[in-house]
């Protein structure tokens, strides 16, 4: 390997080589090599050893004559002095190089984390929002290199029809991160979704009041007698076909009807009574014995209501709310749900309504929070604490007292409060 001092004439004075690659090693920058091909291309690189040891890397530093000496000379310098400071600048790039997308990252933290600790139902729409919304626009990526600019412009696009949605996907997505930097995906305290200021979202509670749970329950109860009957398509035009209104009333299943109450009564979320079977409800004790739910394994407590509606249902088949095979649970209750909302006059009322209904009435009645997170089947007590402003029995008595001793003062209201007279000053 020639050495010697390059000189920028030496340099352009230099044939190609008729074979292999002619390298010249300069004296004055140690691991400076100027290498030139047959083809006449000529190229700057330089070589070192690791701080940590192993075998020598090269790293390019350029073309000539796009990169002349001088400056090939201060990238070598730089590079040697990062070098001694510890640093391994090839090994740098060939990270950056071979360094996960997105998509690669995404797919493992679904494989490796999601699919085996998560239930299919939650992996199912973690793939949603990371393969089919995220993917698609930072998916090809390299996961390390994408900033938080570009996660706030997926996120403020995602929200221009769907602001909640936009927050669960950047949620998720600092998941990844998380999980990706213990993983040694990416750097640790690499993670561009956190910092990046979500949607206000505004409160989906919806409670029943007492006349529209009287108006729930007189449509319950003629959904499973006389029947109701189905709307008329307002899309379509009428038509003298269409079926008379006594053909279009249909008497809902008895386990469909009682499905509602037991959403009503008890305050379980839709699947874990759609998933309900004989096995898990436990007449005697007064318990539904649930193996599996969002929250894992529980029992949920039978009040009287609750146990009088199970003790009516036909027994078809293993499942309480059975659906075309009795073997197998209901899959939803969309249709029915939206005809008995329609006739109860509810519209903006969902089924998962009827379990905020329950938690209502509870704290309503100054049970306390605790209790009421307990029936509910809470893990933390911060998901009861939305009903908070419903726990207010004790500041309603201090109120009523306050208001009745003031009203019985001023003579403008009877009052069981003591009332106590404002003398002169002697």
């Amino acid at each position: 390997m020639p050495r010697r001092e390059l000189t920028s004439a030496g340099l352009k004075a230099e044939r190609p080589p008729e074979t292999g690659i002619l390298e010249i090693w300069d004296t004055l920058s140690r691991g400076l090599c100027f290498r030139l091909m047959p083809s006449g291309k000529a190229t700057w690189s330089f070589r070192y050893r690791p701080a940590d040891g192993g075998p020598r890397r090269r790293i390019a530093l350029g073309d000539y004559p796009t990169v002349g000496l001088a400056e090939a000379r201060k990238r070598a310098d730089r590079h040697r002095g990062n070098v001694a400071d510890g640093a391994d600048p090839q090994g740098a790039r060939q990270a950056k190089r071979e360094a996960p997308t997105l998509d690669a990252v995404i797919d493992r933290f679904l494989a490796e984390h999601v699919e085996p600790k998560k239930k299919a139902s939650t992996a199912a729409l973690y793939r949603h929002y990371l393969k089919n919304l995220a993917g698609p626009v930072l998916g090809a990526k390299k996961a390390h290199a994408i900033s938080r600019a570009e996660m706030a412009t997926l996120h403020r696009d995602l929200g221009a029809d769907r602001q909640a949605t936009a927050n669960r996907v950047l949620v998720t997505l600092s998941g990844v991160y998380t999980w990706a930097a213990k993983s040694g995906l990416v750097p640790e305290g690499v993670n561009p979704a956190r910092g990046v200021e979500r949607f206000r979202e505004q409160g989906k509670e919806r409670y029943l009041s007492t006349d529209e749970l009287s108006r729930l329950g007189a449509v319950l109860r003629t959904a499973e007698t006389e029947g109701l009957t189905w709307p008329e398509d307002d899309g379509k035009a009428a038509s003298k076909h269409s079926r008379k209104a006594e053909n279009r009333r249909t008497v809902l299943p008895p386990h469909v009807v009682a499905a509602f109450r037991l959403l009503l009564f008890t305050g379980c979320r839709l699947r874990e009574i759609l998933n309900l079977r004989w096995s898990e409800v436990d007449f005697e004790r007064g318990l539904l014995l649930l193996p599996d739910s969002k929250t894992g394994k529980k029992a949920v407590v039978l009040n009287a209501p609750a146990l009088e509606v199970l003790k009516g249902i036909p027994r078809l088949g293993s499942c309480v709310v059975p659906g075309d095979d009795l073997e197998k649970p209901r899959a939803d209750l969309k249709k029915p749900w939206d005809l008995i909302r329609h006739h109860a006059g509810l519209a903006d009322v969902r089924l998962h309504d009827l379990r905020h209904t329950h938690a209502s009435a509870g704290a309503g009645a100054g049970l306390g929070l605790p209790i009421v997170g307990k029936l509910l089947g809470h893990r933390s007590v911060t998901t009861t604490e939305k009903y908070a402003h419903l726990d207010a029995d004790p500041l309603r008595r201090a109120s009523n007292t306050i208001a009745s001793t003031l009203a019985a003062a001023m003579g403008e209201g009877a009052s069981t409060a003591v009332v106590v007279p404002i003398g002169r000053r002697r």
